[in-house]
């Protein structure tokens, strides 16, 4: 189970909003961790993409007034997808083992 940073960044935002993990909130968390703008379109590709691979899953919520009768749709992280991250982790401490800050100075 590979994920690419992108999927990494999503699963996380998901899991740091819990049950507020709708659209517009997770597109706010991807903007403010990785300081670029994300396209709703982009945004929505990679969530069903997530949902299709089985590390998400969605539901809607209840209809509301304040969104013309429209129910928000809400993510959450499923087994898998906790599973693919915590490799990803892995992946990660062991390609940075070995690895210091003075390394990564004196290679500039």
């Amino acid at each position: 189970m590979k994920l690419t940073i992108n999927e990494q960044i999503l699963l996380l935002s998901i899991l740091r909003l819990k049950d507020e993990a709708y659209g517009v909130k997770i597109r706010e968390q991807v903007c403010e961790y990785t300081g670029k703008e994300v396209a709703f379109g982009t945004l929505y590709n990679n969530l069903d993409q997530l949902i299709k691979k089985g590390y998400a899953m969605s539901h809607k919520g209840e209809p509301t007034a304040v969104r013309g009768g429209k129910a928000k749709v809400y993510y959450h992280v499923t087994d898998e997808g906790i599973r693919a991250l915590q490799e990803a982790k892995e992946l990660q401490n062991k390609l940075w083992r070995g690895i210091s800050e003075l390394a990564l100075i004196r290679n500039k």
